[in-house]
């Protein structure tokens, strides 16, 4: 689709300092009849010509899907074999892939045999990563493969999907680490041969088209290096890695605002039981406490919150994350290409670590948690004797659809996270995905929302926020009831759920009678997992755009996925028309 020519190509590939490595795809070459086959091998002449023009020196070639084609490893070799005299002529190569779906050859291992059988120095092997993982063929035969005799290593993940092959290669590939194909143990079996030629990511997915093609680009490299650390294989030019940065949770939140909503925010936080316990030594900014939970608001004119306030309007612009080494955080977050950020600090005060996070937000290392309020803060007096909740029990980020695989390997990559699976939740204009992400102690749990549709709250609050952000950060207690009633008693309100929600809880739990009442009364939504229960309830909306949860665990480990419809309906009901562009 190019308007130029295909020398034109390859010399814009020299002048950038690419080669390029391959030329694909030929298709439908091997077992046809005739006069198919004489027809494929002029074919391949032509395109043998357009690689003599671009100067590379590799085809690929993915076996045959022709209704067409006939049968038969010899009559395939045979097909090689003279392809590859063709190929010598002019010094170049032929691979041979096995795609998934192949008619006759959908398995390496038989791409393999016909390359073996054909015994042509020309014809080569070319390993795909996703067509040998996704129908689950075991790696271990590629280890018995000639490292020579494989001409190009092709990687991609995928998640696990309930689809045929062909419609899951081509819309849900991405990059390794981002899925849950076991690709690492692939490319320690190609390793294993001794192979060191080129590593391909070849990906198609629909996320990736809609995409920015830097952040992708970002991407494709930060899962080769985090897959290069992972296989103990670094390349000399690849510095190794420093482990995961090892998580203990949040260690404070920072909201920007304006003067204005800095009281409105305050007031409600005061509702919520949070106590104002410092003020910055130079600057507009006041930290609010309870339990173990600690926020910042700032409304300093002269710094990066007023920048993000202004581009995005009251909201959180900075997380905080106690890690075990701010140094070597940042060290594993620098090599895996994240954005560093520095800002001018006054005399005498702590500068703390931090990279670019989700929306331009600020994601901060800090390294034992309280050193900071002791050097940047004066400390306030208050009553630690009334707090009820505890501590930050999970951050929830609202991103674009076509974000989230990138910061799912921006996370994963650089803190101890796991991937918990996704899933789909109802809102009542559209589907929302949602990925939570949690380290081994639980202690710090971060979900990514996206949606494709523009009128999901998810996607509203990309529109009124503009841009990715916090939408909601939830506040664990012990006791919901009694956290409730006291804030209840401050003044507090939060979200209105319909009364059929607790008749369907009523009877599918069988809940006894109090506990029903005070369900209904304080408005609070129930789950349950085997023996375990989840209390949860919400704020509304502070300046529609961002909300606070409070929730119980009693040995429950999920988010109230059950509940998470009601709760967008709820919402929905709640928000301001969506203004639309005029015409």
């Amino acid at each position: 689709s190019f308007n130029g020519s295909p020398r034109d190509v390859g010399q814009m590939c020299r002048d950038l300092g690419l080669t390029i490595c391959a030329f694909q795809p030929f298709r439908d070459f091997e077992g046809m009849p005739e006069p198919q086959r004489a027809r494929n091998f002029a074919r391949a002449e032509r395109k043998f010509d357009l690689m003599g023009e671009l100067q590379t020196d590799l085809m690929l070639v993915c076996s045959n899907i022709s209704p067409a084609s006939l049968g038969g490893i010899d009559r395939a070799a045979a097909d090689f074999r003279e392809l590859g005299e063709r190929a010598a002529m002019r010094a170049l190569r032929v691979g041979y892939e096995a795609l998934a779906w192949g008619l006759h050859v959908n398995d390496y291992r038989d791409a393999w045999e016909i390359v073996r059988r054909a015994d042509h120095r020309s014809i080569g092997i070319i390993l795909d990563s996703f067509h040998a993982l996704a129908p689950s063929f075991p790696t271990m035969a590629i280890q018995s493969i000639p490292a020579d005799r494989i001409f190009l290593v092709q990687l991609a993940d995928a998640p696990k999907l309930g689809l045929d092959v062909l419609s899951w290669s081509r819309h849900f590939r991405c990059f390794p680490g981002q899925g849950d194909l076991p690709v690492a143990g692939f490319v320690e079996a190609v390793l294993a041969t001794g192979y060191s030629g080129p590593l391909s990511l070849e990906i198609f997915n629909d996320q990736f088209r809609a995409g920015s093609a830097v952040r992708t680009a970002t991407d494709g490299l930060r899962s080769l290096i985090l897959l290069e650390d992972q296989l103990g294989k670094a390349a000399a030019q690849v510095p190794a890695l420093q482990p995961r940065a090892s998580s203990r949770g949040v260690g404070f939140v920072e909201f920007a605002v304006s003067e204005a909503k800095a009281s409105e925010l305050a007031a409600l936080l005061g509702r919520l039981g949070f106590r104002r316990t410092g003020t910055h030594r130079s600057k507009d900014v006041e930290r609010w406490s309870q339990g173990h939970i600690e926020l910042v608001i700032n409304c300093e004119p002269d710094s990066f919150a007023h920048s993000h306030y202004l581009t995005h309007g009251a909201g959180v612009c900075a997380i905080a994350i106690d890690v075990d080494s701010a140094g070597a955080a940042m060290t594993r977050a620098e090599a895996l290409k994240a954005h560093t950020f520095h800002q001018p600090v006054g005399p005498g005060e702590l500068e703390i670590p931090a990279i670019r996070g989700v929306g331009g937000s600020l994601l901060y290392f800090l390294e034992g948690a309280g050193k900071n309020w002791d050097v940047d803060f004066e400390q306030l007096d208050s009553d630690a004797s009334t707090d009820r909740l505890d501590g930050v029990d999970h951050i929830s980020q609202s991103m674009p659809y076509d974000e989230m695989l990138s910061w799912l390997l921006f996370y994963t990559g650089i803190l101890d996270l796991k991937r918990l699976p996704q899933m789909e939740i109802a809102d009542p204009v559209g589907l929302v995905q949602s990925q939570a992400l949690i380290n081994a102690g639980e202690s710090l749990r971060v979900v990514l929302n996206g949606s494709s549709a523009t009128r999901t709250l998810s996607a509203r609050f990309i529109h009124e926020f503009f841009g990715s952000g916090v939408q909601h950060v939830a506040f664990s207690c012990n006791d919901i009831l009694s956290a409730v009633a006291a804030m209840r008693a401050r003044g507090a309100d939060f979200l209105k759920i319909p009364d059929n929600y607790y008749d369907d809880i009523e009877a599918k739990y069988g809940l006894d009678d109090a506990t029903m009442a005070a369900l209904r009364q304080n408005q609070i939504l129930y789950d349950r997992e085997g023996e375990g229960e989840f209390f949860q309830i919400y704020t509304h909306a502070f300046d529609d755009r961002f909300f606070f949860e409070i929730v119980e665990r009693r040995n429950y480990h999920g988010f109230g996925a059950a509940n998470a419809a009601i709760r967008l309906a709820a919402q929905t009901r709640e928000s301001r028309p969506l203004a639309m562009p005029r015409s």
